[in-house]
C-alpha cells in the first residue's frame, strides 16, 4: 500500500523549488482579496443574520473555512503536474456529472431568488454553473491544443469534423445553464467561450462558426424560457430587467435592490461610514453580503478602497492572462487565458450591476462575495495559473544553466 501511495505520488506531482518559483504578482493579490473578502463577509452579514435570530459569525465562519480550505486546494494544483490536467478522460467525467448535476437542477434544484441553480448538501449550497466554468476553460484548452495544427488550417471540408462536437458540448453546457435560468452564469460561459476560441489560433471562419453553434443552443434555451409563462423565475428575470431600466420607479419592489445599491455608494463617498457602520445592510439592501458586497464596501470603506479593490482583481487577472501569453505550452496558455477572462468578465458583469450599468444578474464578485462554489472554483483556477508560471520559470532557470555550462 505504500509502495503504490509513493509511485502515484511520483506519477502525479513535480519535484522543483516551490516557494522560488512562486509567482508572488499572482499569490498576494489572492490572498489580499480573500483577506478582505473575509472582513466584508462578517461585516455585511452580521446584522442581516441577528434580525433572523441567526449568529452573528456564521457567515464568517462559513467563509473562513473556505478560504483556508481554498489554501490547500491551491497547494494542490500548484504541485501536481500539469499532464495530469491533460486527459480527456478526467475531463469527460467532469463533463457528464457536470450535465447531470445541470439536469437535477431542473427538477429537484434548491431555489433562490427565482432560479433553481443549487443544489443543498446541507452544510452549503452548490452551484454547478460556477464549477462549469472552470471544466468549460479546462476541456477548451486541452481541445484546441490538441487540435491547434488541424484547426488553424481548417477549411469547409473539415470544418464540421473539428468543430460539431465541442460546439454541441459547449452549447449543452450553456443551454441548461440558461434553463436554471442563470443568465448571469451563462454569459460569462458564452464570454470564455470566445476568449478561447479566438486566441485558440482559429481561423475566423472556425471561430464564428463554432460560437454560432454555442449562441444558437443558448437562444433556443431562451426562447424555451418565454413559452413557459408558469416557470416561476422567468418572470422574475422579466422583473429585473425592468427594474434596470426603471429602479427608482419600481424602488418599492424589484427596484429595491439597485435602488439602495445606490444609496450605499453615495453614503459612502471618497472615504466610506467606517467599517461596520453601513445603514444599507440592516434590512434595506437583500443578502448584502453576496453580489452587492462591493456595495457596502463602498458605504462603509469608500470608493477608494473599492478601487483599490478592483485594481487589485484586475491587476491579478491581467497578470494570470500575461503568464498564459508567455507560456511555451498551448494548455497551459489557453488555460491561463481562460481563468483571467473568467476573472475579469465576471468582475465586470458585479460592477456594472451593483452600479446600474447593466442589469442585475446575481454575479458575485471574485474573492470577496460569500460563495463556497465560488471560492472552490476560483483557488482552482489560481493553483493552476501559479503551477503554470512556476512551470515556465523552472523552464528558463535549465536553459540558463545549459548556457552557463555551454
Amino acid at each position: 500500500m505504500q509502495q503504490k501511495i509513493v509511485s502515484w505520488l511520483r506519477r502525479n506531482l513535480q519535484y522543483r523549488d516551490y516557494l522560488p518559483n512562486l509567482d508572488w504578482f499572482i499569490l498576494v493579490p489572492y490572498l489580499l482579496l480573500s483577506g478582505i473578502g473575509i472582513v466584508m463577509v462578517f461585516s455585511s452579514s452580521s446584522d442581516y443574520v441577528i434580525m433572523r435570530n441567526v449568529s452573528p459569525v456564521s457567515y464568517l465562519m462559513k467563509q473562513a473555512f473556505f478560504v483556508i480550505l481554498g489554501l490547500f486546494i491551491v497547494a494542490a494544483f500548484y504541485i501536481i503536474k500539469l499532464d495530469v490536467l491533460k486527459s480527456m478522460q478526467k475531463i469527460l467525467i467532469c463533463i457528464v456529472v457536470l450535465i447531470i448535476a445541470l439536469l437535477y437542477l431542473l427538477f429537484a434544484g434548491h431555489s433562490v431568488n427565482g432560479a433553481s441553480a443549487w443544489i443543498n448538501v446541507g452544510f452549503f449550497n452548490i452551484q454547478p454553473v460556477e464549477f462549469a466554468k472552470f471544466i468549460l476553460i479546462w476541456y477548451l484548452a486541452y481541445f484546441f491544443s490538441h487540435r491547434e495544427h488541424e484547426i488553424a488550417q481548417a477549411d469547409l471540408k473539415n470544418l464540421g469534423r473539428n468543430l460539431v462536437r465541442p460546439g454541441i458540448i459547449v452549447g449543452l453546457i450553456m443551454f441548461l445553464a440558461i434553463l436554471q435560468p442563470d443568465i448571469g452564469g451563462t454569459s460569462i460561459l458564452a464570454a470564455i467561450t470566445l476568449v478561447l476560441v479566438f486566441t485558440s489560433g482559429a481561423r475566423f471562419l472556425y471561430g464564428f462558426s463554432f460560437s454560432a453553434i454555442g449562441f444558437a443552443l443558448v437562444g433556443a434555451g431562451f426562447m424555451y424560457l418565454q413559452k413557459l409563462p408558469i416557470h416561476a423565475s422567468s418572470g422574475y428575470q422579466y422583473r429585473r430587467l425592468m427594474a434596470f431600466v426603471h429602479p427608482f420607479a419600481l424602488a418599492g419592489t424589484d427596484g429595491k435592490q439597485l435602488v439602495n445599491s445606490y444609496y450605499a455608494i453615495n453614503n459612502g463617498g471618497w472615504f466610506g461610514v467606517g467599517l461596520g457602520n453601513s445603514i444599507q445592510k440592516r434590512g434595506y439592501l437583500p443578502a448584502p453580503y453576496t453580489d452587492f458586497i462591493i456595495s457596502i464596501t463602498a458605504e462603509e470603506l469608500g470608493l477608494i478602497a473599492v478601487i483599490i479593490i478592483l485594481a487589485l482583481v484586475y491587476f491579478l487577472a491581467a497578470r494570470i492572462i500575461l503568464v498564459g501569453m508567455r507560456a511555451r505550452d498551448s494548455f497551459s496558455a489557453l488555460f491561463c487565458i481562460g481563468v483571467g477572462a473568467m476573472i475579469m468578465v465576471q468582475t465586470t458583469i458585479n460592477i456594472g450591476g451593483i452600479s446600474g450599468i447593466l442589469p442585475i444578474t446575481g454575479v458575485t464578485f471574485p474573492f470577496v462575495s460569500y460563495g463556497g462554489s465560488s471560492i472552490l472554483v476560483l483557488v482552482m483556477s489560481i493553483g493552476v495559473a501559479l503551477n503554470v508560471s512556476a512551470t515556465e520559470k523552472g523552464i528558463q532557470k535549465q536553459r540558463k544553466q545549459k548556457m552557463n555550462k555551454g
